[in-house]
């Protein structure tokens, strides 16, 4: 069940830091999320295609549905009619299929690059020396059906708050050298999509422009007996 309580605190902590909160509703059932549609949460995250779709359909049109799990190039199709905005390109192959994807449907598709920050292997993204190359090269010019707008991490799994607060920083100081230099004259590159349930004050601290809350507003997934549990 949506705990209304928590989403209303943590809309207000966003809104004094000038942040959006996504609440990110995957594995959640269409009648928990119209709850929390219902009390005035317009931002949903959802990380599975299909999921996504499902729920599109059912829920109300207005809801600014956004992508952030590992997006496949082959389903992108499915969402580019009405994606909010995609926060995990993590490659020019999808951001080229994306942008293929936005001229069928008459569409510009927001999107943030996904940079790799953290200790893991398991998570994905552009190194920072891989961003800047494809930079360099001006390997985003020629795809006039997506815009880019920022950039999105994930944070290294731990309890460590240093280390977490750590990755956050020098994402940051990254995010704001391309603003000054590949992006200056784009002002639509604004947005820092870091931070979730367990490290979202942290990331406003250190200048995040969306937080992504699941457990935080829905409560812990539940795993079923006998279910695998991602790392």
């Amino acid at each position: 069940m949506a705990n209304i309580s928590a989403l209303q605190d943590i809309t207000k902590i966003a809104k004094a830091k000038n942040a959006i909160l996504v609440a990110i509703s995957k594995t959640k059932s269409v009648d928990e999320i119209q709850t929390v549609y219902d009390a005035r949460q317009k931002n949903f995250g959802e990380n599975k295609v299909q999921e996504l779709v499902s729920k599109y359909e059912i829920l109300p049109k207005d809801i600014q549905w956004h992508m952030v799990g590992n997006l496949q190039t082959n389903k992108v199709k499915y969402i580019a009619p009405f994606i909010h905005l995609i926060h995990s390109v993590d490659s020019l192959r999808l951001a080229i299929e994306i942008n293929k994807q936005a001229l069928k449907n008459n569409r510009v598709i927001d999107v943030l690059l996904e940079i790799f920050i953290a200790a893991e292997t398991s998570k994905s993204g552009f190194s920072e020396e891989e961003l800047v190359d494809h930079l360099d090269i001006k390997a985003f010019d020629a795809l006039k059906n997506i815009r880019i707008v920022g950039l999105m991490a994930m944070a290294t799994n731990t309890k460590s708050q240093v280390l977490i607060k750590n990755e956050f920083s020098r994402l940051k100081d990254f995010f704001q050298e391309l603003k000054s230099t590949y992006f200056k004259n784009h002002p639509e590159f604004k947005e820092l999509s870091i931070g979730m349930s367990s490290d979202y004050m942290i990331s406003l601290e250190e200048g995040s422009t969306m937080i992504r809350v699941g457990s935080a507003i829905f409560g812990e997934r539940e795993i079923k007996k006998n279910a695998s549990v991602p790392i």
